[in-house]
């Protein structure tokens, strides 16, 4: 795994802006930050050096008690998301410490972004796939179905990993070499060229480099 540090946000939108040069620029508009250090992982204590953030405030009436006294250890509020950043200086950290976007990047930074794509349900090959289909005559009766899959009589089964229908979306995608066009660290927000993985006040996870 990288030792990389990075901050947790949510995806507000697209929209665009324009360069000194007078050309558009589309951007993703993240707000990211504040997260606070829940806990501090180190290789003597879990066998990898890394630190828990939280994302989110959540109201104490809506913390279960395990949560509630893992956060209190902490001395912070509650949080709607909990995750983990690979580091390398643990010691660097400790709990309750607050980490901004402001610190992390600047404009012109390349960073990656991790978030979960777009569910789209059980689709069939020509949407999951890029099939092409049939022929659209009445009489063929072959429109939109994958066709023969079989092996006849060896191996006599489906191969791993034919193209059939399947769910499709709802996975963990990670996004290199994205591009810092602005950080407006008092609104806490950053804008990265392009698009980015989810859909909107989807959880994102963006890694400084």
């Amino acid at each position: 795994m990288p030792k990389t540090m990075g901050i947790l946000g949510k995806k507000v939108g697209m929209t665009r802006v324009y360069n000194e040069m007078g050309y558009v620029i589309p951007v993703t508009v993240v707000e990211a930050g504040p997260c606070k250090v829940l806990q501090v992982k180190s290789q003597k204590s879990d066998g990898y050096d890394a630190i828990q953030v939280g994302f989110g405030e959540k109201k104490a009436q809506r913390i279960n008690k395990p949560a509630t006294g893992h956060f209190k250890k902490a001395g912070t509020d509650g949080f709607y998301h909990v995750k983990e950043f690979r580091v390398a200086q643990p010691e660097e950290f400790e709990a309750g410490q607050e980490v901004t976007l402001g610190e992390l990047f600047k404009i012109g930074d390349v960073i990656d972004v991790q978030g979960t794509s777009k569910g789209m349900g059980f689709q069939g090959v020509m949407k999951r796939h890029g099939f092409s289909g049939g022929p659209g005559g009445h009489g063929s009766k072959f429109h939109r179905r994958p066709g023969s899959i079989g092996c006849s009589a060896w191996p006599a089964r489906v191969v791993k990993g034919k193209k059939l229908p399947g769910r499709m979306g709802n996975a963990t995608i990670l996004k290199k070499n994205v591009i810092v066009v602005d950080v407006r660290a008092d609104e806490n927000l950053i804008l990265l060229k392009g698009s980015v993985p989810g859909a909107k006040q989807g959880l994102l996870k963006l890694f400084s480099k």
